[in-house]
């Protein structure tokens, strides 16, 4: 039986699945099993994941409905949700293989280092971490992992089509605080290249002080996409 399980949600990812999945090899020596959940794909994802991963799963469309189903299908005692655009440093795999050793159950998410064009990405990136281990909020960027009983206790990411990350923690917090650890993955920045990076900065903080103020991610979920 593995120790982890890495649950990788994906959707149209042709383009850059292989070189991701390459990197992602080694963990699959330690006792990691790969699990890619796809929702739905038009392009040739699901094809070229075959051999890369231990696990292919199809599912409906939705980072939450993806997760909740690779955690359902994960034999790992740790589980690890992993955005295809986001990389591990040395130091976040030592730390994973450190996570995976110990049997005490716990939760948490990683720092993030943001690559992308503007010079403005690791000021943004340093603010994101600073708020999470303030708020113990952990958002998908981040690589949240949980132990597999506390998963089971929290039941679940909530079904909904934005936040979820954000919904999710605040249901763990009630659990225990989080690990929030130094060692860094390296996420894309290109959301913040292709739409322009004040927009997307002010975008991200409108829609999570209205989250926070009530609206629903039903009414979020268009904007952030649009």
């Amino acid at each position: 039986m593995p120790k982890g399980s890495i649950i990788i949600p994906v959707l149209n990812e042709a383009e850059h699945l292989v070189s991701r999945l390459q990197a992602l090899q080694s963990f699959r020596e330690q006792d990691i099993e790969l699990i890619l959940v796809d929702g739905g794909s038009s392009d040739h994802t699901q094809q070229l994941s075959e051999g890369w991963v231990d696990q292919l799963i199809c599912s409906g469309a939705g980072r939450a409905l993806q997760m909740n189903s690779g955690a359902h299908q994960a034999t790992g005692t740790w589980l690890f949700f992993l955005h295809i655009d986001t990389r591990f440093t040395a130091e976040a795999e030592k730390a994973l293989l450190s996570i995976v050793s110990n049997e005490a159950p716990n939760w948490g998410r990683f720092d993030v280092l943001i690559e992308g064009k503007h010079p403005l990405l690791g000021l943004v990136a340093n603010m994101m971490n600073l708020r999470s281990r303030l708020s113990g909020i952990a958002t998908g960027d981040q690589l949240i992992f949980v132990h597999r009983s506390l998963f089971d206790a929290v039941g679940e990411f909530p079904k909904q089509p934005l936040m979820e990350d954000v919904e999710f923690s605040k249901r763990m917090k009630k659990i225990q605080p989080p690990l929030c650890l130094s060692e860094r993955v390296i996420t894309s920045g290109r959301r913040w290249d292709q739409n322009g990076f004040w927009s997307t900065v002010l975008l991200m903080w409108s829609l999570r002080w209205r989250y926070w103020r009530g609206e629903t991610a039903d009414e979020l979920v268009k904007e952030y996409y649009s």
